[in-house]
Formats: structure tokens, C-alpha cells, sequence
């Protein structure tokens, strides 16, 4: 067999075919691959000192599923090359470097409306 995959014989060069067996397999364990880095780069959120402070100061409540959210919804802005968002809830306004997979700060929705959010490069809305 050469490197091009062919087998060579005297009379002509036939392309070496995989058994339907072996397929099946290859594209199962091409599926599980896929699948599991897909799993895998859902990255966790974390929250920098600052931004937990202020949750603490402003007594801004965000429920897990909310976190959930949040967090899956900067992995996506991520693989779109958003690198820093603001993300906006229905009681607070998130800005989030997507690049560290980190809350930088939060404010609770009146204080959000009077600010200007600088150096951001997306913006999520969740309800």
C-alpha cells in the first residue's frame, strides 16, 4: 500500500474501502468526540472580588438558573468573538469579559439606565 491509500496490484490500483462496519464506527466515535468537546468547553463563570461586592452592596438576587443562563449565553457571544459583553437581565446589567469567563461588575437595572458602558463588543438581553 502506498501513502495514498491505493493497494497496488499488476493490473490496475483500487482505492481501499472501508467495511459499512468501520464507517459506522468511525462516524460514532466522530459524534462522541464532537459531543464531548462540546460538553466540555461550556466554561464556569466566575465572578471577580468586585463584582460580588457590589452584588453584596446592591442586594442584587440572580437565582442559578438566571447564572445558568448568563454563563451559557457568554459561551456563545465567546465563539462569536465577542470578548467583552454586557449582559442585561430583568434586574440587573452584567458587564462580562467573555475572554476569562468572568462577571467584571454588576448594577441593578435603575442604576444601569443612566450609565454609558464603554469598551464592549456585544450585548445580550435576557428576560
Amino acid at each position: 500500500m502506498n501513502k495514498l491509500g491505493f493497494q497496488v496490484n499488476s493490473a490496475q490500483a483500487t482505492p481501499l474501502m472501508k467495511s459499512p462496519l468501520r464507517q459506522r464506527q468511525a462516524t460514532q466515535q466522530g459524534f462522541q468526540q464532537h459531543f464531548q468537546t462540546a460538553v466540555t468547553t461550556v466554561e464556569k463563570m466566575t465572578i471577580s472580588k468586585h463584582a460580588q461586592m457590589r452584588i453584596d452592596q446592591r442586594k442584587i438576587e440572580i437565582n442559578p438558573q438566571m447564572w445558568s443562563r448568563i454563563a451559557d449565553k457568554a459561551n456563545e457571544a465567546k465563539k462569536m468573538g465577542v470578548t467583552e459583553s454586557l449582559i442585561i437581565t430583568d434586574n440587573a446589567a452584567l458587564v462580562v469579559s467573555t475572554k476569562n469567563n468572568k462577571v467584571i461588575t454588576v448594577m441593578d437595572r435603575d442604576e444601569a439606565t443612566s450609565q454609558i458602558f464603554t469598551n464592549i463588543n456585544g450585548t445580550i438581553l435576557l428576560d
